[in-house]
């Protein structure tokens, strides 16, 4: 399995590329990172730029579901909604041409990374803890497993979590370092650069 490792803007065109060759009748595309890397604005844009519909898979489990992610962890908790989690990726990830959005805990549980590596391109979104906590500042985002953590918490919890994950992150074909894109600026910037490459 291919790994790209982009360590800058201006090999975000190499990626693109390689995006592109892999398009085939039956394109997929799946993002996945720790929380606040990004999935869902370098999603959008993507699927914006290649005419296919974007998923994130958070708001199609609400739909779905007709609950809140925060109302799933309350009722049934974390085991219950990763069971929910489990079962909707592999609904979402059989239509054809999308690109999705996944949670960061998606690839962690059952065999939801070797899924979806069998089912299309997978991108991880690769980022230090520090930019992490930094882009979570910014977020609107209700966040069920950051609810009642103190500052110093969060970032000890984005630390663990990295920590335990990055064995199932790794699995990904292509690995996008997001470390320079320290605000939503910048990631706005990168994602034009990438729908403008595509869209020619």
């Amino acid at each position: 399995m291919q790994t790209i490792q982009i360590k800058s803007l201006e090999t975000i065109r190499e990626a693109a590329k390689a995006f592109i060759a892999a398009m085939d009748d039956r394109t997929v595309f799946a993002f996945y990172g720790a929380m606040g890397a990004g999935k869902t604005t370098i999603g959008k844009a993507l699927a914006k730029a290649l005419g296919v519909t974007f998923y994130d898979l958070d708001w199609y489990i609400e739909t779905r579901m007709h609950r809140t992610v925060k109302q799933i962890f309350d009722a049934e908790g974390e085991e219950g909604f990763r069971r929910i989690e489990h079962n909707l990726l592999h609904e979402v990830a059989e239509f054809e041409n999308v690109v999705i959005s996944c949670g960061g805990g998606t690839p962690c549980f059952f065999d939801n990374i070797d899924y979806m590596n069998r089912q299309g391109k997978v991108i991880y979104l690769k980022a230090s803890p520090e930019v992490l906590y930094e882009h979570l500042k910014m977020g609107k985002s209700v966040r069920p497993l950051l609810l009642n953590k103190t500052p110093e918490q969060v970032r000890e919890f984005i630390v663990e979590q990295l920590a335990h994950r990055e064995q199932f992150y790794s699995k990904a074909n292509y690995t996008l370092d997001i470390n320079l894109l320290d605000n939503h600026d910048k990631i706005n910037i990168t994602v034009d650069k990438l729908q403008k490459l595509i869209e020619k």
